[in-house]
């Protein structure tokens, strides 16, 4: 497995830069991954979808579809992609700290 060092600490992550520790995730973290695609700020509607699928992670063990994400948010798919340039599944789940979506987030 490879690592990486976002935000001080670091991390074990796939060969695609996704956390593989869960447990490590600090908000931190989250805007060192959005600075790394160009996103230096993270708002109030980032952070409703990151703690969102935080959350459905880990009471789940997966990460929602992406209809569960537009349901329980309010934001439409363009929304999403405003928020995270390289879409839900790539962007918003690594920000959240938790591994790739194996399904259609």
């Amino acid at each position: 497995m490879a690592k990486m060092q976002l935000a001080g600490v670091m991390l074990e992550v796939d060969e695609h830069g996704f956390m593989q520790e869960t447990e490590k995730w600090n908000e931190d973290i989250a805007r060192a991954y959005g600075a790394k695609e160009g996103i230096n700020e993270l708002t109030e509607d980032h952070w409703k979808a990151i703690n969102y699928l935080r959350s459905y992670y880990l009471a789940n063990g997966i990460c929602p579809m992406i209809r569960r994400l537009i349901k329980e948010t309010g934001f439409t798919l363009k929304k999403l992609y405003d928020l995270f340039p390289e879409g839900p599944a790539n962007s918003a789940c690594k920000w959240s700290g938790v591994p790739k979506a194996t399904g259609c987030v």
